[in-house]
């Protein structure tokens, strides 16, 4: 037998193998799991030198997993970028931008995010952008809602955008308008975004180091919360060469598998679709996998742009009868999916209402039909899901792609509630109806759509349908609540299944990455609305320490 690196001792280890769900210790050789067993067994691996970490009780789980998040874009929020909380008011986020612009050059930009999906409404007046210019002094300013689908702009970014009352909305996208004047008031939703996203970048003129940087800073916010395996949701060249630099210069201390914008839906200035996905092969590295293509299906519900089968509550703007659109036809869809299927390339699929859920499905099922029976495919978001559609994810072998943080009760929800009939808008994410269908649910963040990344709050938001930090009063459809064990496979397990990485990570078995946090308590010894207490005292990946609580 091989002799091992490092030894961990005297621990509650919740392993998520279920050939050996629990033990107390197990050895690492050349980063990777030797043995995992008693204390006894795992001793006699010891060779001199090796480090044996006695830690006296404490819990251990595999590397958490993220099947969801937008990293380098979070790194980039988190190092460069002014920032709100979800329920930050209107008038805070005016005294935010001016306090923050005080110290910046006369025309440099104000970059900030996520305001509230309750603010669109105060958002969509031309006084709020006049209040906005005052605020910055003239500066230009481009702010984020939370679904990161709309954005809002100063007169000067307007300016720098191109966008004027003669320009018109674009395709899949709209330019609020203000009703007496016709002038932008500011508001810009979904692909009419594109132009500022364009500006923006030309005035900050960003660099690779620039990018690598943010994706490094990112990569150790997922660490602090125990998280050693991800799956970036939206990879443009940019994002796929930070990621192949770090890991060419050993830097990149986590698996990461990389979903390939399918269009330019929301993103601007980067190649997409099959120019991207010829390229993919340029970004892949021993830790870096870009096995998916991304498809943004509908858009969000609060904008009327997710795709529904029934109609949304009625508005001046649209009627009785507005159900939303996906942004690609059925047959397109079909025809991306065969032909990166025949790449051998999978699909992570976002579907924010219950017809892009179902357009989703019918296209991967003529995948299914077509033989291609291994690229893995992901409805991403899914909080809406036809009860006749929901067998099918099994059927079709669909892993349901659950964001807890985005729909326990708290503005978002709120936000739905507003444009969706009331009956509709309490029946969130039905993941216990999925589980019990053999479905594979997996769990994501969606970081910085999320303020955070921290998987104990999506646990424990699975487990008690509340908001973990008690921002907001009740429960969300209790009957959909699933077990903690449950939980912790969707975060673990699950989401290196489904993307394709459980033969390396995901579990703690003899022969995968040694990936693993030690835990501050044990998550199954506290009471379910203390799960989120739950913090990483230190993160381990491949058998080194890559994080430690302070």
């Amino acid at each position: 037998m091989s002799r091992a690196d490092v030894i961990v001792t005297n621990a509650v280890v919740r392993t998520m193998d279920p050939e050996r769900p629990s033990a107390t210790a197990f050895a690492v050789a050349d980063g990777r799991i030797l043995v995992v067993g008693s204390d006894d067994d795992v001793r006699a691996t010891a060779r001199a030198g090796t480090r044996i970490i006695d830690l006296a009780g404490a819990t251990v789980i595999p590397g958490l997993v993220d099947v969801h998040n937008h990293h380098l874009m979070a790194g980039e929020a988190d190092l460069y970028q002014l920032a709100f909380a979800p329920t930050t008011t209107f008038d805070e986020v005016i005294e935010a931008v001016r306090g923050y612009s005080a110290g910046l050059a006369p025309d440099a930009w104000v970059i900030g995010e996520a305001f509230g999906s309750l603010l669109i409404e105060d958002f969509s007046k031309s006084s709020a952008r006049e209040r906005l210019d005052e605020a910055a002094g003239g500066r230009p300013v481009a702010l984020t809602d939370d679904s990161h689908h709309n954005r809002f702009a100063s007169t000067r970014a307007l300016e720098l955008a191109g966008i004027t009352a003669d320009t018109p909305d674009p395709d899949q996208g709209h330019i609020v308008r203000d009703p007496d004047t016709g002038e932008p008031t500011g508001l810009l939703l979904e692909s009419a975004t594109i132009a500022l996203t364009e500006a923006v970048d030309a005035g900050l003129q960003r660099t690779p180091e620039r990018y690598r940087a943010a994706s490094r800073r990112a990569l150790e916010i997922l660490h602090s919360y125990g998280v050693t395996a991800f799956q970036d949701a939206a990879a443009t060249i940019e994002i796929m060469g930070a990621l192949r630099d770090l890991d060419e210069a050993g830097d990149l201390q986590a698996w990461v598998s990389s979903c390939m914008l399918s269009s330019g839906f929301l993103f601007a200035n980067t190649p997409f679709g099959d120019e991207l996905v010829a390229r993919g092969e340029e970004f892949r590295t021993t830790h870096h996998r870009p096995d998916f293509v991304k498809v943004a299906l509908d858009g969000v519900p609060p904008t009327y742009t997710g795709a529904f089968l029934t109609p949304y509550l009625e508005t001046p703007e649209h009627g009785h009868e507005h159900c939303g659109v996906t942004t690609m036809e059925p047959a397109e869809l079909e025809d991306w999916l065969l032909r990166t299927a025949a790449r051998g390339l999978g699909a992570k699929i976002h579907c924010t209402g219950d017809a892009s859920v179902r357009v989703a499905l019918d296209a991967i099922e003529a995948v299914r039909a077509a033989g291609h029976r291994e690229p893995k495919y992901h409805i991403a978001h899914g909080q809406f899901v036809h009860p006749d559609d929901r067998p099918r994810f099994a059927s079709l072998d669909v892993a349901a792609d659950i964001s807890p943080y985005l729909w326990f009760p708290g503005v978002i929800p709120d936000a739905i509630a507003n444009v969706r009939p009331a009956a509709e808008a309490s029946r969130l994410q039905p993941n216990r109806d999925l589980l019990d269908l053999g479905v594979l649910v997996a769990g994501g963040s969606d970081w910085p759509v999320s303020v955070s990344p921290n998987p104990w709050e999506g646990i424990q938001g699975l487990v008690t349908r509340a908001d973990p930090l008690g921002r907001a009063p009740g429960t969300l459809w209790i009957e959909q609540a699933v077990t903690l064990e449950e939980a912790l496979e969707i975060f673990t397990i699950n989401g290196a299944r489904a993307m394709g990485l459980d033969d390396v990570t995901g579990s703690l078995r003899a022969g995968k990455s040694a990936d693993f946090a030690v835990l501050n308590q044990d998550p199954f010894a506290v009471p379910a609305d203390r799960i989120v207490d739950t913090h990483a005292v230190e993160t381990w990946f491949a058998g080194r320490r890559v994080h430690t609580h302070v």
